[in-house]
């Protein structure tokens, strides 16, 4: 799949560049590459892709979604391009700047835009689940009026501009030919009605911004830098159009001493040289408490110990991951006159039959490579 290009860069403008400058750009390269004057085989492409730019670019709120998220902050929002125009379409681009036209097509329903948050959660969050209440301020239809921006009790008549159609026929005269263009209406702007009456709540708009408190359910397993989508739960349509959608980023805050790979968790066990050459038994923690191990005689660093079924929640299918418990043996740092002689005496008895093989030290060494995907 291609990457798609920066918006500025097809446009020939810096990020800084103000409207007039875009404007200028998008006119400049509207002229070069419209499809009715330029007949190569490639202007259809480029000319798509210069409508799609100055879409963003022109509208300060997706400029603004784009500067901050890139393409993906303005999916959907600057899809229109060449397949959803028609090329007597085209000419209300040139109306635009040298006649005084709006759009080609008739306004139907639009889909609201997407919203964006971030949340961070705990370790154990991320492990087991939870819920979480997000406050976020989004646009709805008005709860006075239901969307229809006409106040209570009154409706909406039909645009005799137009006839109701929300669209008017235009033929006009360029350096190009003579173009036949089908505009949206400019006095009730594609609607087909006019509002005799305005909702005093929203003042004609049929949208209000409003404050909601959002319970969000993050599934146990979900892992850091995770997003998760609450469908319809973005900006509400406009004309009848579904909402957007709530996209919600994950963070998830490191554990103490846990460390997540996939659906195992890893904990390295330090002990003294002395347990593990003898053995002993010990308490290691785990998300669901404490719980013992054995450590067998002669262990060495790199020895590994599992725990079935103590690890994250599988995300998408029943059970647990492990947790991986890494021996780690560790030399003291210092020691009084008595542990020295101790130590001494005990090296001096040591001899290479008291050593493991070369290949059981391998074997170590793996698990330890094979726990840090290392």
């Amino acid at each position: 799949m291609a990457t798609k290009r920066d918006y500025y860069e097809i446009l020939g403008v810096d990020r800084g560049a103000n409207d007039e400058e875009i404007k200028k750009a998008f006119r400049k390269l509207a002229f070069k590459y419209h499809p009715d004057h330029n007949h190569n085989d490639s202007s259809g492409e480029a000319f798509k892709e210069i409508n799609e730019a100055y879409e963003v670019l022109s509208d300060n709120n997706k400029r603004s979604a784009y500067d901050r998220y890139g393409h993906a902050g303005v999916e959907g929002a600057a899809s229109r391009g060449f397949g959803d125009m028609d090329f007597g379409g085209f000419g209300d681009i040139f109306d635009a700047f040298f006649g005084g036209g709006t759009t080609s097509t008739r306004q139907g329903p639009q889909q609201g835009a997407d919203q964006r948050v971030s949340i961070t959660i705990t370790f154990e969050e991320a492990v087991f689940g939870c819920e979480k209440d997000i406050k976020l301020s989004r646009v709805e239809n008005c709860s006075l009026c239901h969307g229809t921006g006409a106040k209570p009790g009154t409706n909406p008549v039909r645009c005799s501009n137009c006839n109701g159609t929300g669209q008017v026929r235009r033929v006009q005269q360029s350096i190009f030919g003579r173009f036949t263009n089908i505009a949206t209406c400019n006095r009730c702007r594609g609607t087909g009605t006019i509002i005799t009456e305005a909702c005093n709540q929203c003042k004609g708009a049929g949208r209000e911004r409003v404050q909601r408190t959002i319970n969000v359910n993050i599934p146990a397993g979900v892992n850091d830098e995770a997003q998760l989508v609450m469908r319809g739960e973005g900006d509400s349509g406009t004309r009848g159009g579904p909402s957007g959608n709530l996209y919600i980023s994950v963070t998830v805050k490191p554990h103490e001493f846990f460390l997540r790979r996939g659906d195992d968790i890893i904990y390295e066990l330090t002990v003294n040289f002395v347990q593990a050459a003898l053995g002993d038994e010990v308490e290691v923690p785990s998300l669901v408490g404490k719980t013992k191990i054995k450590i067998p005689a002669g262990s060495q660093t790199g020895k590994l110990f599992r725990l079935k079924g103590q690890g994250v929640s599988h995300l998408q299918r029943g059970g647990r991951g492990d947790q991986l418990v890494l021996l780690v043996v560790v030399t003291p740092d210092s020691l009084n006159d008595k542990q020295r002689r101790m130590l001494k005496e005990l090296g001096s008895s040591l001899t290479p039959s008291n050593m493991p093989p070369p290949d059981k030290r391998k074997q170590w060494m793996d698990g330890i490579r094979d726990v840090y995907g290392e």
